[in-house]
């Protein structure tokens, strides 16, 4: 076959010139139009429901409204997990589907259940399913500023002015741009009419809260009355009654006390005011703000729809679009981190591709060998994102990282084709013989060991595409551009490499460069005194791989190290029933104190929640952003600086801290509900034992070593004022549950009537009493209702009124309720950690009957990573065995150069073990790799003695013969694999953390697995050769 390949491309010699030339400049169009993105999006499929249900209790809100809609979703198709946050309020219930499911089709799916349900919710209560974003959706994030704003303090009024203009002129303008799923506004206050009526001149009127209502609701409308012909025209008949201006409400009448109305202005005051404050933004602890948040629809691609959101934000700013000279100012946008993580892996590729040409150079010691190599090394990146452009495979760390790893093995076949033919057409040519005829030859020759050389590293990366979650979505991009570009460089070796052959090498003696030959000298003394003392060879062999077992033992494990995103958002948590006024103090102090810091470029405190339905953060909670300066600027790293805001945050009374990354906080929470490293999940029905069992989990996990950013859930400490309405005492009144329940509503909680509308803007108008009525438990115990038969009753009279301790949330997951326990990790490994903290757990705390523990976090990502690999690992040796037996057509050489693994892995653990890293899965794709990398050069050795030996040499003949031919394409393929990994091990941009630890592994695993496969493989040779074959 590869015969004919070859064939075909020398006959047809200028198609395929033209072909690949072709190909280079439509390579060239594709990455211009490749999708780009700092990191694989690596969230399950997953919906959210959103409920929101003001004033209801977290117990509440679980009971009539969460528990009806998880009952509804419950065996739905491709559904694989549901859990649910309950807090005042709000529910947000996620439901998590198959990988394989349609993201439409599950909100299909949803919609279609959600129909059922909606009935049986509460009056005025409606789900709504969240927008279809991902852990990865919060791409831009701003604020709106006016230029001359500098540090000062915003008034409530400009708050207000600049939350209208967020809500009725930016976010249309934004939400319109292809790729923006949601804008979420926070901060500000938001408008709202306010008719405040007065209970005593209500009294005095004889009239009812009710009635205001009422009154309220009728008189805002307008109507249609058809159309009236005259004469040849008609017209059209409009009834226009809608509330205009704040006096239109004041002139409402209540009732008529002979003869003289009663207006609105009678017995309430009408303002204008803000709606009840549910979160703020806190900016560089200097000033309040108004902010908005871009949501990007889920696949979209990440700079593209930034980049578009940038250019209608400059249009808008340039042509002042936004009243009063406003400005729309990023605080977090998401190509800074795309633009680095992109330069750091170009930067990686081009130093790769720059060392890897060094190499061939000083290796193939002629010019035209080695510019064939490198018109391989410069296509075949090209053909690749043509691929991942045609396959949808978005250009990140981890694909380009694939191609950074895939440089040092896909110039391997292109070499040994051009090394060969180079030596052939030095013999042959003066002979006279066709050019062609020999390059054919030559190339077929090794064209089989060529094929599965390459076919087997192209193997090893395949399991990785049976990873699941997280694990599988982050390393599938990389397997997948390994074997494409691999794939991709043994074509071109077997159609474009000797096409160039017959056109430019001129061949000549087979002899080696300067720099071979020096280190070919010392090589041949070792080799020999190897092949003299084969016993002393294998005993320190074997030494060397049980030292490398004991390492790997103490080798700790990680799951997959932290990216540096250049931002850091320290989550703060206060006591539950702080109120807003007073945890905005707070964070005003702890974002001015964050400012101090040096290498901190600014801090924007998201405080509370936004107007989505589906945020669900509460008054004492703040997710702030802080933006650091770029690396060149600041001479603190990211860790460090995080440790300094830990030091100057601790002093804060109450807080809880916990220190993430703006995506890795999203994603964490996203994928498993939890924002930390390791999370311990207690399941059980009663709150106030799985607080218990909480609290002493915490006190083990915070004092075992390494752990820190302990945060439990607060599931209590919430205060909650109780009407408990006495059945008796109403019954005596003739008052109904509802009537005291209408009056709690809107004269304490306030009740929207209608809706003002100003042009396309629309406020809500809310009745409710004032300030001084309703502001204490005693003028609660006074608000007076009026019965049947005319009598007041106070409050007090029909209701019991006590302060209580309540949940401040309720979180379930699979139907049952949970208290998660999180911790992140720091100084040691994960796996290290939780074995340590499950004996110490098991040992000094008793769990009740019907209660039960689930480990999750990272750490339930990276044990299944691990129980995956055990099972793959395995099976993708015995398919390299499988394939070395079908070209050697011996069970005996196939299983010598399985012996190579081991042997290759014993550098890898060592150079872990040295550079501190741990054994994490960035590392163990870096074993498959170097895997890979051996057995291609074993093989070359192999098969190139095998063939001497059947050609009759004696077996130290072709030993040591085999060696000196096969000894410079050994160290060319394993100096370019390493080389071209080079840059990643030193590179310290955004992602190098990831990708650090592979080249560790493969770099220190190369060192060993060639000099063994140079020394001992020959060692080994004679006693696993075919007793047959002997000469």
């Amino acid at each position: 076959m590869i015969d004919r390949i070859v064939r075909f491309a020398l006959q047809q010699r200028l198609l395929v010139i033209v072909i690949s030339i072709a190909l280079f400049f439509v390579g060239l169009l594709a990455v211009k139009k490749l999708s780009v993105d700092a990191f694989p999006d690596v969230t399950n499929v997953q919906v959210q429901v959103a409920t929101e249900a003001p004033g209801r209790s977290p117990e509440e809100v679980e009971r009539f409204i969460t528990v009806p809609i998880e009952i509804a979703m419950t065996g739905m198709p491709g559904l694989v997990e549901m859990r649910s946050l309950n807090r005042n309020g709000i529910s947000v219930v996620t439901l998590v589907f198959t990988d394989k499911t349609d993201i439409y089709f599950a909100r299909q799916l949803v919609m279609e259940r959600l129909m059922e349900v909606v009935p049986r919710m509460p009056e005025g209560v409606a789900p709504v399913m969240a927008p279809p974003s991902t852990g990865l959706g919060e791409i831009y994030q701003y604020t709106i500023e006016h230029p001359s704003d500098g540090n000062r303090e915003l008034t409530v009024d400009e708050l207000k002015e600049r939350r209208i203009i967020q809500d009725w002129v930016v976010r249309p303008m934004l939400r319109s741009i292809p790729g923006v799923a949601e804008i979420n506004t926070m901060g500000g206050y938001a408008q709202e009419y306010h008719v405040l009526v007065n209970p005593d001149r209500l009294r005095h009127y004889q009239l009812r809260l009710e009635d205001v209502y009422t009154a309220l609701a009728r008189n805002n409308a307008n109507s249609g009355g058809g159309q009236l012909p005259v004469f040849a025209e008609r017209y059209l008949i409009r009834g226009l009654g809608l509330i205009t201006k704040t006096e239109d409400i004041g002139q409402i009448v209540l009732k008529e006390v002979r003869g003289t109305p009663v207006f609105v202005k009678n017995v309430a005051e009408v303002t204008i005011g803000s709606e009840v404050r549910q979160g703020a933004i806190i900016k560089n602890g200097a000033t309040e703000s108004v902010a908005g948040i871009v949501q990007m629809v889920r696949g979209a691609n990440a700079r593209e729809v930034v980049n578009r959101i940038k250019t209608k934000v400059e249009e808008i700013n340039e042509l002042r679009l936004l009243p009063e000279g406003l400005q729309i100012v990023p605080f977090y946008d998401r190509t800074d981190l795309v633009n680095a993580a992109m330069f750091n892996v170009a930067k990686v590729l081009i130093e790769g591709i720059i060392l890897v040409i060094i190499v061939l150079f000083i290796f193939l010691g002629d010019v035209r060998s080695s510019l064939i190599v490198v018109a391989t090394l410069v296509l075949t990146p090209l053909l690749t994102f043509l691929m991942m452009n045609r396959y949808g495979i978005s250009a990140n760390l981890m694909s380009l990282g694939g191609l950074a790893i895939a440089i040092g093995i896909m110039v391997d076949g292109s070499v040994v084709v051009v090394e060969n033919t180079f030596a052939k057409l030095g013999e042959r040519l003066k002979q006279g013989e066709s050019k062609n005829r020999i390059v054919l030859e030559a190339a077929a020759e090794v064209g089989k060991p060529v094929l599965f050389g390459v076919g087997i590293i192209i193997l090893v990366f395949m399991p990785l595409l049976s990873l699941e979650g997280m694990e599988g979505k982050m390393f599938a991009p990389l397997a997948l551009t390994i074997a494409i570009a691999l794939t991709i460089s043994l074509l071109l070796s077997f159609t474009l490499s000797p096409v160039l052959c017959s056109y430019i090498l001129k061949g000549g003696a087979e002899h080696d460069t300067k720099f071979v030959a020096k280190l070919k000298a010392p090589y041949m003394r070792w080799l020999d005194w190897c092949l003299a003392n084969p016993k002393q060879v294998v005993q320190r062999s074997i030494l060397a791989l049980g030292a490398s077992l004991v390492g790997f033992v103490l080798l700790g494990k990680a799951f997959i190290p932290v990216m540096q995103e250049g931002a850091v958002t320290p989550v703060i948590v206060r006591a539950p029933n702080i109120s807003l006024e007073e945890s905005i103090k707070l964070e005003f102090e702890a974002m001015k104190r964050i400012m101090t810091i040096p290498g901190v470029e600014k801090a924007v405190s998201r405080l509370g929640r936004g107007e989505s339905p589906a945020d669900p953060g509460q008054p004492f909670e703040s997710d702030p952003i802080v933006s650091l300066k770029p690396l060149g600027d600041r001479d603190l790293t990211q860790e460090e600086i995080a440790n300094q805001i830990r030091e100057k945050l601790k002093t804060l009374p109450g807080i809880e801290l916990a220190i993430s990354q703006p995506i890795a906080a999203r994603v964490d929470e996203m994928v498993s509900g939890v924002r930390s490293q390791v999370a311990v999940k207690i399941f059980g029905d009663d709150l106030e034992t799985l607080k218990n069992l909480g609290t002493q989990m915490g006190v083990i996990l915070s004092s075992t070593p390494g752990s820190t950013d302990l945060r439990i859930e607060q599931v209590s400490g919430q205060n909650y004022i109780n009407i408990k309405i006495n059945r008796d005492a109403i019954a005596r009144h003739g008052i109904n549950v509802a009537d005291v329940n209408d009056v709690i509503e809107t004269a304490i909680g306030g009740k929207q009537a209608t809706t003002v509308f100003e042009g396309e803007r629309r406020f809500p108008l809310v009745l409710r009493y004032p300030i001084d009525y309703r502001n204490d438990i005693k003028a609660i115990e006074n608000i007076a209702l009026r019965s049947p038969n005319g009598a007041l009753v106070l409050m007090k009279d029909l209701a019991e009124i006590a302060i209580i301790d309540g949940p401040a949330q309720i979180s379930r997951e699979s139907g049952k309720r949970r208290l998660v326990i999180g911790v992140n990790v720091t100084g040691r490994d994960l796996g290290g950690f939780v074995k340590e903290a499950q004996t110490r757990i098991a040992k000094e705390m008793t769990i009740p009957s019907g209660y039960y523990l689930e480990w999750g976090g990272q750490f339930e990502n990276m044990e299944r990573a691990m129980a995956r690999l055990m099972i793959i690992i395995p099976l993708t040796i015995a398919a390299i065995f499988f394939l070395l037996f079908m070209l050697f057509k011996s069970v005996r050489l196939a299983g010598l150069i399985i012996l190579v693994l081991p042997f290759a892995s014993i550098g890898g653990v060592f150079g872990l073990l040295i550079s501190g890293e741990y054994l994490s899965v960035p590392a163990a794709v870096g074993f498959i790799n170097l895997w890979g990398i051996a057995v291609l050069n074993g093989v070359v050795l192999v098969s190139f003695i095998k063939q001497l030996r059947e050609d009759g040499l004696s077996l130290r003949e072709a030993l040591i013969d085999g060696c000196t031919h096969r000894f410079r394409p050994v160290m060319m393929t394993a100096s370019v694999a390493m080389l071209a990994l080079i840059p990643m091990l030193f590179s310290s941009g955004p992602g190098s953390e990831v990708t650090r630890p592979l080249a560790v592994v493969v770099i220190s695993g190369l060192i060993t697995s060639t000099s063994l496969t140079l020394l001992v493989l020959p060692v080994l040779y004679g006693w696993f050769e075919d007793k047959e074959t002997e000469a």
